[in-house]
């Protein structure tokens, strides 16, 4: 795992070695003195982000790939998923499973905590999105449906009001955060898989990543696409995130490349970072 430092683009330092194999997703705690991982070693691991070295907790593992971790609001808890099609959840502090949250019928790709931390989103290859009660680990409702293939990325805006998904099918589309009812028409932009999404920190517009190598942005209330793609990348984008202060948009890409982009103009700011 590289750490980089955002303000100078440089690279701070490398994690000790663990995993062993591809680190599929990677997030810091919300106080940034951590990161966990989680790896298709089937792992999920804990890092200090000062050091790099491991933290040492209860073991924490899938019965196979894992392809998301996140951290709850609070802290306190991490969730994962995986191809095992199951959702994990663990105390943050001690390793301990607290729930396994079963519904999904294929792997579970992705996956976010509401910013009260009172319920996880999930989405998965069985193209269906489920929320999950934190405490309890029972489904809420229904699956929601809607996608016509797999989805590969789910959040909620920063005030909850809003779930966001991409999918296979080429869309991104918009959820009532509370209620999982659809919001409208899907959005159409992208021309194939949309792999990943974010929204700014004030929750009035969203990035995109996906397969034909662009960022696009989208205005929430108004539901369409802003301005040209964002082009750069030489490979597919995989992740894409806001800086806390909405002033730059960073994605990452099988390119291996990191890209900072202005979140306002959408201009390309310094040069790649790579590692």
């Amino acid at each position: 795992i590289h750490i980089w430092d955002a303000e100078f683009r440089t690279r701070q330092m490398t994690s000790s070695p663990g995993h062993a194999h591809v680190v599929n997703s990677v997030v810091f705690s919300p106080d940034g003195k951590r990161i966990v991982s989680g790896s298709w070693d089937g792992s999920v691991r804990v890092w200090d982000a000062e050091t790099g070295e491991p933290v040492e907790l209860a073991d924490m593992h899938h019965c196979d790939f894992v392809l998301f971790v996140a951290f709850s609001p609070d802290g306190n808890h991490i969730a994962s998923g995986g191809d095992d099609n199951v959702i994990r959840i663990w105390d943050a502090r001690s390793g301990h499973p607290l729930h396994v949250l079963e519904g999904h019928t294929n792997s579970v790709t992705c996956g976010d905590f509401s910013p009260d931390g009172r319920m996880i989103v999930s989405g998965s290859n069985d193209k269906t999105l489920r929320t999950w009660d934190t405490l309890s680990g029972t489904q809420i409702g229904r699956p929601t449906t809607g996608h016509e293939d797999r989805i590969y990325s789910v959040c909620f805006s920063p005030d909850g009001s809003y779930i966001a998904s991409t999918s296979r099918d080429s869309t991104i589309r918009l959820w009532e955060g509370h209620t999982g009812e659809a919001l409208g028409e899907p959005l159409t932009g992208h021309d194939d898989d949309v792999y990943c999404i974010t929204f700014a920190p004030d929750g009035s517009r969203m990035a995109s990543g996906g397969k034909v190598r662009t960022v696009r942005l989208w205005d929430v209330e108004m539901r369409s696409c802003i301005a040209e793609p964002l082009r750069g990348h030489a490979g597919d984008v995989e992740s894409v995130v806001y800086s806390h202060d909405g002033v730059y948009i960073f994605s990452g890409s099988y390119d291996k490349t990191i890209r900072c982009w202005d979140a306002c103009s959408g201009e390309p700011v310094g040069h790649p970072l790579k590692g």
